[in-house]
This record gives structure tokens, C-alpha cells and sequence, in this order.
């Protein structure tokens, strides 16, 4: 079963338990994807694959992260918390992300085939892996480990 329905038999089994939370969640998730295949459509193409339904999860993601560190300095842990429970039940559709050890790998046998030597070469390797690990990695640790070994 794909992304898709799975939110979707989730979203009717969350009605019947009649979980507010995770029923708000879905259906904004739901929303979130039918625009997506909206766009798609229009496009041309067909109906949304699983990569791009991870794509907007990941978008979605990181907005409740954002979300999360803005309340933090603002003192509002109460929001912060709401954004957090929203977090754990969009990560449970993702697929597993891979850790800062497996993502440096990546990069370093990047940078050998490359011959990337500086940060100057940031751009280049910053493509490529984004390339690479799209739907494995959040961009934000892939940059930073990039410029870690970039820097050495």
C-alpha cells in the first residue's frame, strides 16, 4: 500500500475512534496531497507516486520543525508541544530517515570520486547528494555534514 492510502485508511479509522488530533493532522496531510496531484494533473503527468507523496510529508515536516523552534523562543512551550504530537504522527508516514553516520559515508565517498576539496566546491557535492539521498536525509543535516567535511 502506498503513502496515499495508507493516510487515507488511517484518516477513516481515526474518524471512527473519533481522535481528534491525529484526525486533524490527516486531513491536513489529505489536503496537502490532493493538492500535490492536483498540480501534477494539470501538468499533464498522472496520479502522484510515492516519492512525491514523501516529498510532502517531508515539506510538511519541516514546516512543524520550524514551527516547534519558533514557539520554543517564544516561550510558547504549550504550541510547541501541539506542533511536536502533529511531528511524531507525519514522521510515522515517512520512510526511515538515515543517521548523521550513514549520511557522512555518503558524502565522503562523494567528495573522494569528486576531488571536492574546499567549500568552494559546497554547490557541487550539495546537488549531487541532494540528488542522492532525496526522501533519506533532511536536507539541513546533509548541508551541514557537507560543509563539515568540506572544512577538514
Amino acid at each position: 500500500m502506498d503513502i496515499k492510502e495508507t493516510i487515507l485508511s488511517d484518516l477513516k479509522k481515526a474518524m471512527k475512534a473519533k481522535d481528534a488530533d491525529k484526525l486533524r493532522v490527516l486531513r491536513s496531510l489529505k489536503s496537502k496531497l490532493l493538492e500535490k496531484e492536483i498540480s501534477i494533473r494539470s501538468g499533464g503527468e498522472g496520479d502522484i507516486t510515492n516519492e512525491q507523496a514523501v516529498e510532502v510529508l517531508m515539506k510538511a515536516a519541516k514546516q512543524r520543525r520550524e514551527s516547534i523552534d519558533q514557539f520554543e523562543k517564544g516561550g510558547r512551550d504549550d504550541l510547541a508541544e501541539s506542533e511536536k504530537a502533529e511531528l511524531e504522527i507525519i514522521e510515522s508516514y515517512l520512510p526511515k530517515m538515515m543517521d548523521d553516520e550513514k549520511i557522512r559515508e555518503e558524502v565522503k565517498a562523494h567528495i573522494d570520486q569528486t576531488g571536492a576539496s574546499g567549500m568552494a566546491d559546497m554547490g557541487k557535492v550539495m546537488g549531487a547528494m541532494m540528488g542522492r539521498l532525496k526522501g533519506k536525509a533532511d536536507g539541513s543535516d546533509v548541508s551541514r555534514i557537507v560543509k563539515e567535511e568540506l572544512s577538514r
